[in-house]
C-alpha cells in the first residue's frame, strides 16, 4: 500500500482530548469526524432540523485536493440523520474549523454528544478546468436531455 499525501491537521483548543482523524481499517476511504461539543453539553435534532456540528479540527490541505464531508451510513440508516450538503468540500485554502452540517430525517429526535462519529471526511484530487467560451457543442445522442429523459427504470 502507498504512502498517504501528508495532511496537516491542527486540534483546536475545544476539541483537546479527541484523536485527529484516522482510518479505521486498512482499505477505509474516510476518517471520522468527531462532534467537537464542550464536556457534557448535547445538541438534539429534532425531526426535520439541522445544526452545524463543530469537529475541532482545522487542515492545510495541499494544492490540488479537497477534503469531502460526507454522511456515516449507519446514523443514516439507524436514525435518518445525514450531511445535508453532502459532499461538503473543504477547498484547499481554507483554513477554519471543519463543521459538519447535520440534518434529522427520522422520526425521533437524535442526541449528538462529544466524541460521536458524525461524519466522514474523504481527501479526494481535484481537476480544475479551462472554460472556453464556444458557440455551439457537439452533438450528442443524449443531446439536451436530463432529469431522467434516458428512462425512468423504476
Amino acid at each position: 500500500m502507498s504512502a498517504g499525501v501528508p495532511v496537516p491537521v491542527q486540534l483546536l483548543d475545544h476539541a483537546q482530548g479527541l484523536p485527529v482523524p484516522r482510518y479505521e481499517t486498512s482499505l477505509a476511504a474516510g476518517c471520522d469526524l468527531l462532534a467537537a461539543l464542550p464536556e457534557g453539553e448535547t445538541v438534539t435534532l429534532g425531526p426535520g432540523e439541522r445544526a452545524l456540528v463543530p469537529c475541532g479540527i482545522a487542515l492545510a490541505l495541499p494544492a490540488g485536493y479537497e477534503a469531502q464531508v460526507r454522511p456515516r451510513s449507519g446514523l443514516a440508516l439507524r436514525h435518518g440523520v445525514t450531511v445535508l450538503n453532502a459532499p461538503g468540500t473543504i477547498d484547499a485554502d481554507y483554513r477554519g474549523e471543519i463543521g459538519a452540517i447535520l440534518i434529522n430525517h427520522g422520526a425521533a429526535p437524535f442526541a449528538i454528544e462529544r466524541g460521536l462519529r458524525v461524519a466522514q471526511l474523504v481527501l479526494a484530487p481535484v481537476s480544475r478546468a479551462d472554460w472556453v467560451e464556444v458557440a455551439d457543442l457537439d452533438e450528442t445522442e443524449r443531446g439536451a436531455g436530463g432529469f431522467g429523459s434516458t428512462g425512468t427504470g423504476a
